[in-house]
């Protein structure tokens, strides 16, 4: 996404472009300015919610979704009320929908299946536990993040449920909806999820639905009497497991806690996922580092932060903490996963041996290209144990200089920087450039080496600016 300086401001958020349309406004695109973390915005029109009469529809769903801290249902970060808008910020799921990716390679294999249905279990089984039921369970509210990992979305249709009380609401997608649903007849909750995630299974394994007429009629008449065929092709613990979740008779259907101890989902169960939530159990304890960063980034006091936090409120305190957690455990696990591949040397590793300097000097390039050269690469090392420490570090030190600065999603070891300088030239987009660079962090047997790219501006400049970012590391560095 670009994002440039006319982008519309909300809270702490630059909009950039839409991602859906809804019947009360849109979705954009967004960027959390200081962690740059990309979230997604959705802008529910006071005026509309009025005329629909949604204004209880859309006050539980942010009530709902408060209650939630799961790595499988999509995260709330903050709401902003506005005089003509409502501003819902929640996780941004790169990966589109489940729906879509269905579509585009038909039925999956039983392993990559399973791992999609682990998930949404889990998520399920944590909204349960919260006394909540989707009842809107399909594909198209199943979200995949940057990681092919499910987030489960769209608690529109959600209620809370109360025990020795029923529900009664017809609701949810035909094809998806369990019999006693369509029938109108009164359910607890939990059950019309299961029959749901039963339809979801079939879907997955099979690339089709069970239930499906374009005659809603006929529809119906097969749903209500279980009517499906399951394709030769499953294996026998699947046919299994999914027969016993399309039960029509609600009272007979296996529960969450009954799929959870089926052999067939049991099998390749992630350790994460091994054990069922438990409520009040799933609050993590609040990080000292994190807090530090989020007062030092956006002046909070750190004592509000952990004020919100301990009271899990969802507000522009804990929206910049968490946003800025998730930045950092996505640079670990990144790390974590390319750490085989980051032993050998990548084509920019290799033009970096060859032309940067071994030691942390100012050296000049090792091939001895003259001072205007565009090639040239500063390198300093560090022995910080983790990846993820270094480039907090260098973000602190960013900070701290007020240059400005990005990272691309794709490159969680990069960040591009801009200088800007009075004492310089007006660039095109009307500012003061004093140069740009571009920061690279390699593994190396002795840590990790931070490589200073030169990409545009005075080779005088790019010194200075090097320095004054090398006498930041040193001084507040480790």
């Amino acid at each position: 996404m670009s994002l440039t300086h006319s982008t519309m401001k909300v809270g702490n958020y630059r909009l950039g472009r839409t991602l859906g349309v809804g019947s009360f406004g849109k979705v954009k695109l967004a960027e959390h300015e200081a962690t740059g973390r990309k979230v997604a915005v959705k802008i529910l029109n006071r005026q509309k919610i009025k005329m629909l009469d949604m204004e209880d529809k859309v006050k539980r769903e942010i009530k709902i979704l408060k209650l939630f801290t799961h790595p499988h249902i999509i995260q709330l970060y903050e709401v902003i009320d506005a005089p003509n808008d409502i501003y819902v910020v929640t996780e941004y799921s790169p990966g589109g929908e489940l729906f879509d990716y269905i579509v585009e390679r038909g039925r999956l294999s039983e392993d990559e299946a399973r791992m999609f249905f682990q998930q949404i279990v889990s998520g399920i089984e944590y909204c349960h536990k919260h006394m909540v039921a989707h009842r809107d369970l399909k594909p198209e509210n199943l979200l995949l993040d940057a990681n092919n990992n499910v987030k489960i979305a769209d608690f529109g249709l959600s209620n809370l449920m109360q025990d020795g009380f029923f529900l009664k609401t017809s609701c949810g997608s035909p094809n998806y909806a369990a019999p006693e649903v369509i029938s109108g007849k009164l359910y607890a909750g939990p059950e019309v999820d299961v029959w749901s995630c039963g339809v979801i299974l079939f879907a997955l394994l099979c690339g089709t639905l069970p239930f499906d007429d374009e005659n809603i009629p006929y529809l119906f008449k097969k749903i209500k009497g279980g009517i499906y065929v399951l394709p030769s092709f499953l294996s026998e613990l699947s046919r299994d497991l999914i027969g016993k979740m399309l039960v029509t008779d609600p009272m007979r259907r296996i529960s969450i806690e009954e799929i959870r101890r089926h052999s067939w989902f049991q099998a390749r169960l992630p350790r994460y996922l091994a054990v069922p939530p438990k409520v009040g159990y799933d609050r993590e304890p609040i990080d000292q580092n994190i807090l530090a960063m989020v007062e030092q980034k956006m002046g909070y006091p750190q004592a509000t932060i952990y004020r919100s936090l301990i009271q899990n409120r969802k507000n522009v305190y804990t929206a910049a903490y968490f946003l800025l957690k998730d930045s950092k455990l996505t640079l670990d696990r990144s790390f974590v996963e390319n750490a085989a591949g980051m032993g050998k040397p990548t084509s920019m590793q290799r033009e970096s041996k060859r032309q940067a300097p071994r030691d942390t000097g100012l050296n000049g390039s090792a091939d001895g290209s003259p001072l205007n050269a565009r090639s040239w690469i500063i390198g300093v090392h560090s022995r910080l144990p983790r990846a993820a420490d270094v480039m907090m570090e260098v973000y602190r030190a960013l900070s701290a200089l007020r240059w400005r600065w990005k990272s691309p999603s794709h490159q969680p070891f990069q960040i591009k920087v801009i200088v800007f300088d009075e004492t310089q030239q007006v660039s095109k987009d009307g500012e003061l450039l004093q140069c740009r660079f571009t920061l690279q962090l390699y593994k190396t047997t002795s840590g990790f080496r931070l490589d200073i790219i030169h990409r545009l501006g005075n080779m005088f400049s790019f010194l200075y600016a090097c320095n004054m970012l090398l006498r930041e590391l040193r001084v507040h560095g480790r």
